[in-house]
This record gives structure tokens, C-alpha cells and sequence, in this order.
């Protein structure tokens, strides 16, 4: 699937974008799919264990931000996770063993989408060494001007910033004591039916989508499958091998990786946007066209 040239980016960057991994067909189905899901977040008022709503959210005029473990609630999403293209580029990266985590539907609907902060996923889930990544799925062209996800190239190289306020994790960067030059950010762009692949400890966000286009990117979590969870696996050892997309299931594989743990927990809960609501600065302004009350 990868070209050498590709993976020396992801190995230098942090990430890359691969053209053309889903066929048209395949995006439209998704997008009918989850054109279906908005269609039934109306009416609620509040979060739930599928749906996380968008600030401006109304009974009446559904905005939605996530669809949480999007896999689980249609076997359209759930197909991705063993998609031959997808698992493919992760084997370029890492081998034949391969280990899906979970997933999430992030939706930055034209007008309004909600921005994500400045992070690195490896402080929400550490894992015995990082050969992991988050695969996004581009349902709609990403560009410029509708809140593409950026990095910040080489910061998976470095090292694993503090995600606390006030000594509680809140799932974010202070962006006013952090060592990271924000400017050298790149976007992730590219067409429909594209994806991005970014490494777990590159540090990453996304402004919000004040344009007339829509973002909708699934992300899906993949490890190698000797990469095991620092914190654990509650549902136990054969929940965790029944989460292996490719190869066979594989010992841990220790490295010497920095880390910090995601504790103690974000008094918010529900998403990484609820997390995030525990911030004291923020990098991205919230445009007040963002947050009008739905009409």
C-alpha cells in the first residue's frame, strides 16, 4: 500500500495522508449512513452513550460532534476496521500483527463544527511502546478552511507534554507553557474517501469549521498487536485478542517510551471535548458563530 517514500514521512513527519484508499461508493455509503444518525439525534437533549452534541445543539436542529465507538452502532463503520487498504498501510508500518482499539466519528458540520485543542493520544492511553496510530477517514474533502486536523511535524519524537489543569487531566496542552512551536503546524488535507495516519505521540489539533463545507472524519485506533495498554485491559485477555484485525495476537513488547498517565481522571467525561472543557487557556478561539443557540 505504502511507498518507501511514505513511510520515511510518517517515520520523519508523523503522519501522512494516502489518496484514494476508499472508493466513491464506499463514501457515499458512509455519508448516507451518518446523514441518518444526525437525522435521529433530534429530539435529544443531551449526550448519551452514542451521541456527543455539539454546544449549539437543540431538540430541534441536531448538531452533532461525535458519534462515539462509532463501530459498534452500524456495520458500515464496523466493516472499516478490517477495510484491506486500511489494515494494509498499518502493516507497511508496523508488520503482519495488527490490533484495532476503538473508534470515532468526528463531525465538523459547515458553520459550526467545534475545534480540538492541542494534544498527543499517547497521553490518554499508554501502551508498552508506541507503534500505535489513529487512522482518519475522510467522508468529505478536507481543506483549509473547514478544520482540517494539523501537526506539528517531528513532535512524535519528543516528548509527552502535560495534559493536567489544576493537577486533574483535562485531555489538553496548556498552550502558554508548552515548548511547541504551534506555527509549524501542517494541515491534513485531501479528497474524500482519502485517510490520514498520524502517530500517537505527534501533537495534533484542529481549528473549528466556520466554512460552508463539512468535515466528517472517523478516526479508528490501531495498535501493533505486541503494543499492550499500560493501564490495562478490564474486559480481559480474550476480549483483547478478539480485537485483532490481522496475524496473530503477540507478547508485549517493551521499549523505553515517555509517559505520563491520563490521571487522576478529567472531572468531565464522556469525550475528549468534555475533557477539554477543563482547560484553563485555550489555543483555538471559539467564534461566536459557533456557539449561537441553534434556530
Amino acid at each position: 500500500m505504502l511507498t518507501q517514500a511514505q513511510i520515511a514521512e510518517y517515520n520523519d513527519v508523523g503522519a501522512i495522508v494516502v489518496p484514494d484508499v476508499l472508493t466513491p461508493e464506499e463514501v457515499q455509503t458512509l455519508r448516507a449512513v451518518t446523514d441518518g444518525f444526525v437525522a435521529r439525534a433530534r429530539g435529544l437533549t443531551t449526550h448519551t452513550e452514542i451521541y456527543d452534541l455539539e454546544d449549539s445543539h437543540s431538540a430541534d436542529t441536531p448538531r452533532v460532534r461525535r458519534i462515539k465507538a462509532a463501530h459498534l452502532h452500524h456495520a458500515a463503520y464496523a466493516a472499516l476496521t478490517r477495510h484491506n487498504r486500511i489494515v494494509g498501510v498499518l502493516q507497511d508500518l508496523w508488520g503482519p500483527h495488527i490490533r484495532f482499539d476503538t473508534a470515532k466519528l468526528n463531525m465538523k458540520c459547515a458553520g459550526f463544527g467545534a475545534p480540538v485543542e492541542w494534544h498527543q493520544d499517547w497521553a490518554f492511553y499508554p501502551h508498552t511502546n508506541d507503534d500505535l496510530a489513529a487512522v482518519g477517514v475522510m467522508f468529505d474533502d478536507m481543506a483549509a478552511e473547514n478544520g482540517p486536523l494539523m501537526i506539528v511535524p517531528g513532535s512524535h519524537r519528543g516528548p509527552i507534554f502535560d495534559h493536567h489543569a489544576d493537577g486533574v487531566f483535562c485531555g489538553a496542552m496548556d498552550p502558554s507553557n508548552c515548548d511547541v512551536d504551534y506555527g509549524s503546524a501542517i494541515p491534513l488535507t485531501g479528497k474524500a474517501g482519502s485517510i490520514t495516519v498520524h502517530h500517537v505521540r505527534a501533537v495534533h489539533g484542529s481549528a473549528p469549521n466556520l466554512s460552508d463545507h463539512d468535515r466528517r472524519l472517523l478516526l479508528f485506533q490501531f495498535r501493533s498487536a505486541d503494543a499492550w495498554p499500560i493501564l490495562g485491559f478490564p474486559a480481559g485477555i480474550a476480549a483483547f485478542d478478539a480485537l485483532m484485525v490481522a496475524g496473530e495476537p503477540q507478547e508485549p513488547r517493551l521499549e523505553h517510551v515517555p509517559v505520563r498517565l491520563p490521571l487522576p481522571p478529567a472531572h468531565l467525561q464522556g469525550s475528549l471535548y468534555e475533557n477539554q472543557k477543563g482547560m484553563k487557556n485555550r489555543f483555538f478561539a471559539t467564534p461566536a458563530r459557533a456557539m449561537e443557540p441553534a434556530k
